[in-house]
């Protein structure tokens, strides 16, 4: 019996390498949630928010803006993750270490913990270890431990809860900065990882320019029609905003920007 030819599919082209300005990332710290989401959904990105998720820092979390660097856990295993791969030295079976020491200023981590909060996926030391290399956040779709000493740290730190159950009980880092899965969204190394107090979102790393411009406009606008609406204006033809409001708009923008009694 003649065995069929195996066909080798052709592999994909290489995704462009886009590395996101430093100047970028401040613009787009500086916007709104709200805006980022509306402009992605503009462009046909759906499933840019990473839900369930909440900041340890609560409201007073501040707004971020930083290029993904990416960890991929899967569950442990007991002949593996023990406290015997936390040597003083680099090992295959300890990447999370390795992540960490790879990190640049303007990353943010992000950790697909499988939606798993049954174990922390790290604590305040290593959160530590990555605000002094200039991380500006922590993203894991599991738990973090140490909360109480986060929750002071300045590094904005999101995820489903708190425990002190270790890592090596339930996670192992398998992959770093690869494609993943962080609370149903995928995350690519480089995307831009923005958070405010309500929300994490995710941007691809080649719309992040056009964003920062478009939602900078949004959040403007946005801004005098917060006011409209505060001295009573019914919201046809205000939000969203008619031809004539925009030009309303124009025409405020012109005249310094007065408050509106």
């Amino acid at each position: 019996m003649t065995m069929p030819a195996i066909v080798t599919p052709t592999p994909p082209p290489a995704r462009a390498s886009v590395r996101v300005a430093d100047e970028v990332l401040d613009r787009l710290a500086r916007i709104t949630s709200g805006s980022l989401t509306t402009q992605l959904f503009n462009k046909g990105y759906r499933q840019t928010v990473l839900v369930g998720l909440r900041p340890l820092q609560g409201a007073n979390a501040r707004r971020f803006a930083g290029r993904a660097y990416t960890m991929r856990m899967i569950p442990a295993r007991e002949d593996i993750d023990t406290y015997a791969t936390l040597t003083t030295h680099p090992n295959h079976d300890n990447l999370q270490w390795v992540g960490v020491e790879q990190t640049q200023a303007g990353d943010v981590m992000v950790i697909d913990s499988r939606n798993d909060p049954s174990a922390a996926s790290m604590g305040n030391m290593l959160l530590a270890r990555m605000q002094r290399r200039g991380v500006r956040g922590v993203v894991t779709d599991g738990a973090l431990r140490d909360g109480s000493e986060i929750v002071r740290m300045d590094i904005p730190a999101w995820c489903r809860g708190v425990t002190a159950t270790t890592r090596l009980s339930y996670h192992h880092v398998a992959d770093l900065n690869v494609p993943i899965a962080c609370a149903g969204v995928a995350v690519y190394p480089g995307d831009v990882i923005h958070g405010d107090a309500d929300n994490i979102t995710v941007v691809p790393a080649h719309l992040a320019a056009e964003m920062a411009e478009l939602c900078e406009a949004q959040d403007d606008i946005e801004g005098y029609l917060a006011q409209r609406v505060a001295r009573g204006e019914a919201l046809w033809g205000l939000y969203p905003p008619s031809p004539e409001t925009r030009a309303q708009h124009r025409a405020w923008v012109a005249a310094g920007r007065p408050a509106l009694e």
